[in-house]
Protein backbone atom coordinates (compact mmCIF):
# COMPACT_ATOMS: atom_id res chain seq x y z
CA UNK A 1 0.00 0.00 0.00
CA UNK A 2 0.99 3.62 -0.45
CA UNK A 3 0.83 5.61 2.78
CA UNK A 4 1.44 9.25 3.63
CA UNK A 5 2.60 10.31 7.09
CA UNK A 6 2.64 13.90 8.32
CA UNK A 7 4.78 14.33 11.42
CA UNK A 8 3.51 17.44 13.21
CA UNK A 9 6.46 18.18 15.45
CA UNK A 10 7.24 20.98 17.86
CA UNK A 11 9.79 22.60 15.55
CA UNK A 12 9.28 20.92 12.19
CA UNK A 13 6.41 19.46 10.19
CA UNK A 14 7.32 16.77 7.67
CA UNK A 15 5.58 14.85 4.90
CA UNK A 16 6.62 11.30 4.06
CA UNK A 17 5.10 9.11 1.37
CA UNK A 18 6.18 5.49 1.02
CA UNK A 19 5.15 2.13 -0.33
CA UNK A 20 4.81 -0.58 2.30
CA UNK A 21 4.62 -4.24 1.37
CA UNK A 22 4.89 -7.28 3.64
CA UNK A 23 5.58 -5.07 6.68
CA UNK A 24 8.57 -3.39 5.05
CA UNK A 25 9.26 -0.04 3.39
CA UNK A 26 9.87 -0.97 -0.23
CA UNK A 27 10.02 2.50 -1.75
CA UNK A 28 10.34 6.03 -0.41
CA UNK A 29 8.50 8.43 -2.70
CA UNK A 30 8.35 11.81 -0.98
CA UNK A 31 10.12 13.42 1.97
CA UNK A 32 9.54 17.12 2.65
CA UNK A 33 10.38 19.17 5.74
CA UNK A 34 9.08 22.58 6.81
CA UNK A 35 10.17 24.45 9.93
CA UNK A 36 6.96 25.76 11.51
CA UNK A 37 8.02 26.26 15.17
CA UNK A 38 4.55 25.13 16.16
CA UNK A 39 5.58 24.73 19.78
CA UNK A 40 7.13 28.17 20.25
CA UNK A 41 5.92 29.51 23.59
CA UNK A 42 3.91 26.41 24.55
CA UNK A 43 6.13 25.70 27.55
CA UNK A 44 5.20 29.07 29.06
CA UNK A 45 1.63 29.63 27.82
CA UNK A 46 0.29 26.10 27.56
CA UNK A 47 -1.29 26.92 24.18
CA UNK A 48 -0.38 26.80 20.50
CA UNK A 49 -0.02 30.42 19.39
CA UNK A 50 -2.08 31.79 16.51
CA UNK A 51 0.96 32.76 14.44
CA UNK A 52 2.39 29.27 14.94
CA UNK A 53 -0.91 27.72 13.84
CA UNK A 54 -0.88 29.94 10.75
CA UNK A 55 2.58 28.60 9.82
CA UNK A 56 1.34 25.06 10.44
CA UNK A 57 -1.73 25.49 8.24
CA UNK A 58 0.40 26.96 5.45
CA UNK A 59 2.63 23.87 5.49
CA UNK A 60 -0.35 21.51 5.61
CA UNK A 61 -1.97 23.29 2.67
CA UNK A 62 1.14 22.60 0.58
CA UNK A 63 1.24 18.97 1.73
CA UNK A 64 -2.45 18.47 0.91
CA UNK A 65 -1.83 19.81 -2.60
CA UNK A 66 1.02 17.31 -3.02
CA UNK A 67 -1.22 14.43 -1.95
CA UNK A 68 -4.01 15.58 -4.26
CA UNK A 69 -1.62 15.27 -7.21
CA UNK A 70 -0.49 11.78 -6.20
CA UNK A 71 -3.25 10.05 -4.19
CA UNK A 72 -2.36 7.57 -1.46
CA UNK A 73 -4.22 4.67 0.12
CA UNK A 74 -4.06 6.22 3.57
CA UNK A 75 -2.91 9.54 5.00
CA UNK A 76 -2.22 9.98 8.71
CA UNK A 77 -0.80 12.73 10.88
CA UNK A 78 1.08 12.03 14.08
CA UNK A 79 1.28 14.86 16.60
CA UNK A 80 3.81 14.81 19.37
CA UNK A 81 5.03 16.91 22.29
CA UNK A 82 3.74 20.42 21.47
CA UNK A 83 0.25 19.20 20.64
CA UNK A 84 0.17 16.82 23.61
CA UNK A 85 1.05 19.66 25.96
CA UNK A 86 -1.17 22.38 24.48
CA UNK A 87 -4.66 23.04 25.81
CA UNK A 88 -5.82 23.67 22.23
CA UNK A 89 -4.00 20.67 20.75
CA UNK A 90 -7.20 18.75 20.12
CA UNK A 91 -8.53 21.70 18.11
CA UNK A 92 -5.54 21.40 15.79
CA UNK A 93 -6.10 17.66 15.47
CA UNK A 94 -9.76 18.22 14.57
CA UNK A 95 -8.79 20.82 11.96
CA UNK A 96 -6.26 18.48 10.36
CA UNK A 97 -8.96 15.83 10.05
CA UNK A 98 -11.80 18.03 8.78
CA UNK A 99 -10.02 20.72 6.78
CA UNK A 100 -7.17 18.69 5.32
CA UNK A 101 -8.70 15.22 5.19
CA UNK A 102 -5.83 13.58 7.05
CA UNK A 103 -6.38 11.16 9.95
CA UNK A 104 -5.06 12.93 13.02
CA UNK A 105 -3.46 11.03 15.89
CA UNK A 106 -2.15 12.73 19.03
CA UNK A 107 0.35 10.07 20.06
CA UNK A 108 1.48 9.46 23.60
CA UNK A 109 5.11 9.63 24.58
CA UNK A 110 5.20 5.83 24.71
CA UNK A 111 3.72 5.51 21.22
CA UNK A 112 6.17 8.08 19.90
CA UNK A 113 9.08 6.14 21.38
CA UNK A 114 7.86 2.84 19.94
CA UNK A 115 7.40 4.25 16.42
CA UNK A 116 10.76 6.01 16.58
CA UNK A 117 12.54 2.78 17.53
CA UNK A 118 10.69 0.85 14.83
CA UNK A 119 11.64 3.40 12.19
CA UNK A 120 15.28 3.68 13.23
CA UNK A 121 15.89 -0.07 13.40
CA UNK A 122 13.63 -1.26 10.58
CA UNK A 123 16.51 -1.81 8.15
CA UNK A 124 19.01 -3.19 10.67
CA UNK A 125 19.97 -6.84 10.97
CA UNK A 126 18.11 -7.98 14.13
CA UNK A 127 20.98 -10.35 14.90
CA UNK A 128 23.36 -7.41 15.44
CA UNK A 129 21.84 -6.68 18.86
CA UNK A 130 20.80 -8.88 21.74
CA UNK A 131 19.91 -8.47 25.38
CA UNK A 132 23.59 -8.09 26.26
CA UNK A 133 24.27 -5.59 23.44
CA UNK A 134 21.27 -3.28 23.24
CA UNK A 135 20.81 -0.32 20.90
CA UNK A 136 19.86 3.16 22.07
CA UNK A 137 17.72 5.33 19.78
CA UNK A 138 17.79 9.05 20.57
CA UNK A 139 15.16 11.37 19.09
CA UNK A 140 15.76 15.01 20.03
CA UNK A 141 12.65 16.94 19.11
CA UNK A 142 11.42 20.45 19.66
CA UNK A 143 9.49 19.75 22.84
CA UNK A 144 10.70 16.35 23.99
CA UNK A 145 13.51 13.86 23.68
CA UNK A 146 12.67 10.18 23.30
CA UNK A 147 15.12 7.58 24.54
CA UNK A 148 14.51 3.99 23.52
CA UNK A 149 16.67 0.99 24.38
CA UNK A 150 16.06 -2.34 22.69
CA UNK A 151 17.47 -5.37 20.99
CA UNK A 152 16.11 -6.84 17.78
CA UNK A 153 12.47 -5.82 17.67
CA UNK A 154 12.12 -5.90 21.47
CA UNK A 155 11.97 -2.72 23.55
CA UNK A 156 13.76 -2.97 26.90
CA UNK A 157 13.16 0.60 28.06
CA UNK A 158 11.66 3.77 26.67
CA UNK A 159 10.85 7.20 28.00
CA UNK A 160 9.70 10.53 26.63
CA UNK A 161 11.35 13.43 28.47
CA UNK A 162 10.54 17.12 28.65
CA UNK A 163 13.82 18.12 27.04
CA UNK A 164 13.55 19.63 23.58
CA UNK A 165 15.36 22.20 21.46
CA UNK A 166 12.46 24.69 21.37
CA UNK A 167 11.42 24.09 24.98
CA UNK A 168 14.92 24.59 26.41
CA UNK A 169 15.66 27.55 24.12
CA UNK A 170 12.46 29.24 25.31
CA UNK A 171 13.38 28.56 28.92
CA UNK A 172 17.01 29.64 28.98
CA UNK A 173 18.28 31.48 25.91
CA UNK A 174 17.63 35.18 25.40
CA UNK A 175 20.95 36.55 24.09
CA UNK A 176 22.47 36.36 20.60
CA UNK A 177 24.82 34.59 20.76
CA UNK A 178 23.82 32.75 23.93
CA UNK A 179 25.88 33.48 27.02
CA UNK A 180 27.95 30.85 28.78
CA UNK A 181 25.52 31.06 31.70
CA UNK A 182 22.53 30.41 29.44
CA UNK A 183 24.11 27.36 27.83
CA UNK A 184 25.25 26.06 31.23
CA UNK A 185 21.70 26.51 32.57
CA UNK A 186 20.36 24.61 29.57
CA UNK A 187 22.77 21.76 30.27
CA UNK A 188 21.90 21.64 33.96
CA UNK A 189 18.18 21.60 33.17
CA UNK A 190 18.55 18.77 30.65
CA UNK A 191 20.86 16.80 32.93
CA UNK A 192 18.32 16.87 35.75
CA UNK A 193 15.51 15.83 33.41
CA UNK A 194 17.48 12.89 32.00
CA UNK A 195 18.76 11.67 35.35
CA UNK A 196 15.22 11.67 36.73
CA UNK A 197 13.87 9.85 33.67
CA UNK A 198 16.45 7.09 33.18
CA UNK A 199 17.06 4.66 36.07
CA UNK A 200 20.74 3.84 36.71
CA UNK A 201 20.32 0.23 35.58
CA UNK A 202 19.49 1.38 32.06
CA UNK A 203 22.46 3.72 31.68
CA UNK A 204 25.06 1.01 31.10
CA UNK A 205 25.51 -1.67 28.49
CA UNK A 206 24.44 0.26 25.39
CA UNK A 207 26.82 -0.70 22.59
CA UNK A 208 25.39 1.33 19.72
CA UNK A 209 23.45 4.59 19.56
CA UNK A 210 21.37 5.90 16.67
CA UNK A 211 20.52 9.61 16.65
CA UNK A 212 17.47 10.52 14.58
CA UNK A 213 15.93 13.88 13.66
CA UNK A 214 17.46 17.33 13.37
CA UNK A 215 20.39 17.62 15.77
CA UNK A 216 22.41 14.47 14.95
CA UNK A 217 21.75 14.76 11.22
CA UNK A 218 22.65 18.46 11.29
CA UNK A 219 25.92 17.68 13.07
CA UNK A 220 26.73 15.03 10.46
CA UNK A 221 26.06 17.55 7.69
CA UNK A 222 28.10 20.30 9.39
CA UNK A 223 31.01 17.93 9.99
CA UNK A 224 31.10 17.11 6.26
CA UNK A 225 30.23 20.67 5.16
CA UNK A 226 27.44 19.30 3.00
CA UNK A 227 25.98 21.89 0.66
CA UNK A 228 23.42 20.87 -0.43
CA UNK A 229 22.28 18.39 2.19
CA UNK A 230 22.90 14.80 1.16
CA UNK A 231 20.89 12.23 3.18
CA UNK A 232 22.97 9.35 1.82
CA UNK A 233 26.14 10.86 3.28
CA UNK A 234 24.41 11.79 6.53
CA UNK A 235 22.82 8.39 7.20
CA UNK A 236 25.20 6.26 9.22
CA UNK A 237 27.75 9.02 9.85
CA UNK A 238 29.35 8.64 13.30
CA UNK A 239 29.44 11.88 15.25
CA UNK A 240 32.16 11.46 17.88
CA UNK A 241 32.37 13.29 21.18
CA UNK A 242 35.44 15.18 19.98
CA UNK A 243 33.78 16.23 16.73
CA UNK A 244 30.59 17.26 18.53
CA UNK A 245 32.54 19.38 21.01
CA UNK A 246 34.63 21.01 18.28
CA UNK A 247 31.51 22.00 16.33
CA UNK A 248 29.84 23.30 19.48
CA UNK A 249 32.88 25.38 20.43
CA UNK A 250 32.80 27.01 17.00
CA UNK A 251 29.05 27.55 16.74
CA UNK A 252 28.51 28.91 20.26
CA UNK A 253 30.52 32.03 19.35
CA UNK A 254 28.35 32.90 16.33
CA UNK A 255 25.32 35.16 16.10
CA UNK A 256 22.10 33.81 14.63
CA UNK A 257 22.84 35.58 11.34
CA UNK A 258 26.27 33.93 11.23
CA UNK A 259 24.85 30.51 12.12
CA UNK A 260 22.47 30.77 9.18
CA UNK A 261 25.51 30.78 6.88
CA UNK A 262 27.26 27.73 8.36
CA UNK A 263 27.82 25.09 5.69
CA UNK A 264 25.72 22.01 6.37
CA UNK A 265 23.31 23.75 8.72
CA UNK A 266 19.87 24.58 7.36
CA UNK A 267 19.18 28.27 8.11
CA UNK A 268 15.80 27.45 9.65
CA UNK A 269 17.50 25.21 12.23
CA UNK A 270 20.12 27.78 13.22
CA UNK A 271 18.19 29.07 16.22
CA UNK A 272 17.92 25.65 17.88
CA UNK A 273 21.18 23.91 16.97
CA UNK A 274 22.99 24.96 20.16
CA UNK A 275 20.36 23.66 22.63
CA UNK A 276 20.17 20.56 20.44
CA UNK A 277 23.89 19.92 20.81
CA UNK A 278 23.62 20.50 24.57
CA UNK A 279 20.86 17.88 24.81
CA UNK A 280 22.82 15.38 22.69
CA UNK A 281 25.92 15.93 24.83
CA UNK A 282 23.98 15.25 28.03
CA UNK A 283 22.48 12.07 26.54
CA UNK A 284 25.93 10.86 25.50
CA UNK A 285 27.35 11.61 28.96
CA UNK A 286 24.49 9.78 30.67
CA UNK A 287 25.07 6.61 28.63
CA UNK A 288 28.88 7.00 28.47
CA UNK A 289 28.86 7.10 24.67
CA UNK A 290 31.83 8.23 22.58
CA UNK A 291 29.83 8.45 19.35
CA UNK A 292 26.30 8.53 17.93
CA UNK A 293 25.33 7.39 14.43
CA UNK A 294 23.16 9.90 12.57
CA UNK A 295 20.09 8.20 11.09
CA UNK A 296 17.66 9.34 8.43
CA UNK A 297 15.25 6.62 9.56
CA UNK A 298 12.95 7.87 12.27
CA UNK A 299 9.33 8.17 13.39
CA UNK A 300 8.20 8.76 9.80
CA UNK A 301 9.20 5.23 8.81
CA UNK A 302 7.89 3.86 12.10
CA UNK A 303 4.51 5.53 11.64
CA UNK A 304 4.28 4.35 8.02
CA UNK A 305 4.92 0.77 9.14
CA UNK A 306 2.54 1.06 12.11
CA UNK A 307 -0.44 2.57 10.30
CA UNK A 308 -0.06 0.42 7.20
CA UNK A 309 -1.08 -2.52 9.39
CA UNK A 310 -4.60 -1.14 9.68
Amino acid sequence: MRIAVVDVGTNTTRLYVAEVNDAAITREITRVSTVTRLGAGVDASGRLAQDALAREYAALTEYRATLDLAPVDRAVAVMTSAVRDASNGQELADTISTRFGIEAHIVSGDEEAQMTYLGATSDLDPDLSDAAHPILVVDIGGGSTELVIGHGDHLDFHVSTQAGVVRQADRHITHDPPTVAELDATGADVRAILEAAVPPEHRTGVTRALGVAGTPTALAAIAQELEPYDPKRVHGYRVTTAERDAIFARLRMLTLAELQNVRGLHPARANVILPGIVILAEVMKLFNLDAVEASEHDILRGAALTYSRG
